[in-house]
């Protein structure tokens, strides 16, 4: 359904680094569905993308400040990977104040890669089953979360995937989870 999404904003929160596909294809799978994304981040202008962490992937345009957005303005919030986008992000205050706020209210959140890195410093990763690229599975399990090695993990507002290779079944999930959260509140145009 084209319009599952109409009237939802969805926040993307990603720094220079950010693996180009995994805010790419989730974003269009969004936007495809009818959602209005916006791409916040901790610095304004363009934000520097790659392709496996070591090639230069091209920018994004940044629409908003972190420091200065709001979680009452979105409906649901996406976190994408690659190692050094949420490696700038779990050091910087509001961008981890956004994603505690985010999940602390119980707004659906979508994280793939080494995106749960930011739920960690937010302290939101306790309890909670989720999965995530191999190499912070022991971050998350010390972070007391229910690590699984499957290519999407469900848990309440929250939906983790492991990798690039898990993005056709992630970019479903995303949509059927932030659909599910704008009927719960009457907002968008699912049905």
């Amino acid at each position: 359904m084209a319009d599952e999404l109409r009237g939802i904003r969805v926040a993307i929160l990603a720094a220079d680094g950010v693996e180009r596909v995994e805010l790419e294809q989730p974003r269009r799978a969004l936007q495809d569905a009818g959602a209005t994304t916006e791409l916040l981040s901790l610095h304004d202008g363009e934000i520097q993308a790659r392709d496996h962490d070591l090639e230069a992937a091209g920018t994004f345009p940044v629409d908003a400040l972190v420091k200065s957005a709001s979680i009452a303005d979105y409906d649901g919030l996406l976190l994408p990977g690659g190692t050094v986008n949420p490696d700038q992000l779990r050091m910087d205050s509001a961008a981890v104040a956004f994603v505690r706020d985010f999940m602390n209210a119980g707004k659906p959140v979508a994280s793939i890669c080494h995106g749960p890195w930011t739920l960690i410093e937010a302290g939101v990763a306790q309890g909670r089953t989720l999965t995530s690229y191999p190499s912070i599975r022991t971050d998350l399990r010390n972070a007391g979360a229910n690590v699984v090695d499957e290519e999407v993990a469900r848990d309440g507002n929250l939906v983790t995937s492991r990798s690039p290779d898990d993005l056709p079944a992630f970019c479903a999930a995303i949509v059927e989870l932030f659909s599910r959260a704008a009927q719960a509140t009457g907002v968008g145009g699912g049905s």
